[in-house]
């Protein structure tokens, strides 16, 4: 039996051109959008034998476009499980065909190309432009939905890093992705599906541990899927909704993310990113959103190794973005849209943050031949910003800031 297991992040390019609402540009003179998007990723895979499973998470990001002092672009997101084959002996070189089944999330924007610097007279007048999202995930993770696929082929290459059980593996992949329902990214009259097809490639690199040197228990990579609970509110801020005459946003944000997890010789590496929300209604016809996104590199040690269970420490260091958004539930379909416009409002902002963390985990073995663990996990830390993730003139730090608790369950080969 061999077993591989490795995290990975990636960039690229792939197609992703927006069939009828170029047409519906040209129509009226004007050029059509960037028909390519730029990728970025985090993966994990395990091998087992010449089985490979693994999970990939990618946002792409499109070319702006300008018109009439407002900057057109759209941006889709994928969180996708792979399942593939390997052609190669597990070697330094492999080869792996796979195909993925995922879901996504698609934001289509149309915006004034100068930002609001004060967010009093943003609220007071917030219909800039207009935002349209399908499964909008600003709302909450779960809100991912319609069905994408993708299949391809995957080459890496191992190199040995000095002293480590770990190797450092180069890892390029093409292929062709595509939404297999036909009609389900439709918004207001214009079919998107052809945003979500295209052939690609990307490239990248991550830590992988070969069967080489996988000694059960002594070295190990995992993946977890967490829940989060975050002991801050957006008090301060609904202070500033509430005075312009909308609705506050009630409760305490909570996430829905992943988590991978490397431990070798005690010592632990790894990322992890979620996703917190909080939305509701603004006031009638309106709706809004007030979202987080956050991905950590984390690094540390496991204090405490005894049979089954670990207690360990973690430092992370990494990004986070602060989004409000302020839509008309009822806007027209295009070209009406289009020729109107404002109906939406959209601040964003982003920085650094710190965390330390501890935590406790479970292993339980599922096969007799430990093939892998299902790992339970509680953790508790403090989220520290390096910014002012100002929305406008205003200071966000406070409410990114604060104590959580999370819990997962995953498995580790």
């Amino acid at each position: 039996m061999t077993k591989r297991s490795t995290f990975y992040a990636l960039l690229g390019t792939s197609g992703g051109k927006l069939n009828q609402f170029d047409k519906m540009l040209e129509e009226r003179g004007l050029t059509g959008l960037q028909n390519r998007y730029q990728t970025l990723g985090l993966g994990y895979q395990a091998r087992i034998n010449d089985f490979v499973i693994g999970m990939d998470v990618f946002h792409n990001r499109g070319g702006v476009s300008e018109l009439d002092n407002f900057r057109m672009n759209y941006r889709t997101s994928r969180a996708l499980l792979n399942v593939g084959y390997a052609f190669t002996e597990e070697s330094r070189f492999q080869l792996i065909h796979y195909m993925s089944l995922g879901v996504g999330f698609l934001n289509f924007q149309m915006l004034p190309s100068e930002k609001p610097d004060d967010l009093e007279t943003f609220l007071a007048k917030p219909e800039q432009g207009f935002v349209l999202r399908e499964k909008d995930i600003q709302k909450g993770t779960f809100h991912y939905g319609n069905f994408l696929t993708e299949i391809g082929f995957q080459l890496s290459y191992d190199f040995d890093l000095p002293n480590r059980a770990e190797a450092l593996q180069i890892i390029t992949k093409v292929g062709y992705s595509f939404s297999p329902l036909e009609g389900k990214w439709n918004m207001k009259g214009i079919s998107f599906d052809n945003a979500q097809s295209g052939a690609f490639i990307r490239v990248g690199a991550g830590i992988s541990l070969p069967d080489r040197n996988f000694f059960y228990k002594d070295a190990s990579i995992g993946i977890s899927l967490i829940r989060g609970i975050h002991f801050s509110t957006a008090k301060e801020f609904n202070s500033k909704l509430e005075a312009a005459g909308l609705n506050p946003l009630n409760g305490t944000p909570t996430n829905w993310g992943l988590r991978i997890l490397g431990n070798s010789e005690r010592v632990l590496y790894g990322a992890e990113l979620y996703n917190l929300a909080l939305h509701g209604d603004a006031e009638t016809n309106k709706e809004h959103s007030l979202n987080s996104l956050r991905v950590y590199g984390n690094f540390g040690y496991n204090l405490i190794e005894y049979r089954n269970f670990g207690l360990g420490a973690l430092a992370g260091l990494g990004y986070g973005n602060i989004r409000y958004t302020l839509s008309t539930e009822n806007k027209p379909d295009f070209p009406e849209l289009f020729q109107q416009r404002e109906f939406d409002g959209y601040l964003k902002n982003s920085g650094l943050m710190v965390k330390p963390e501890v935590f406790a985990e479970y292993g339980i073995p599922m096969t007799k031949r430990q093939l892998f663990d299902l790992v339970l996990t509680a953790a508790a830390g403090y989220e520290i910003p390096l910014a002012n993730y100002k929305l406008g003139d205003y200071s966000m730090s406070s409410y990114m800031a604060g104590p959580y608790l999370s819990f997962g369950v995953g498995i580790r080969p």
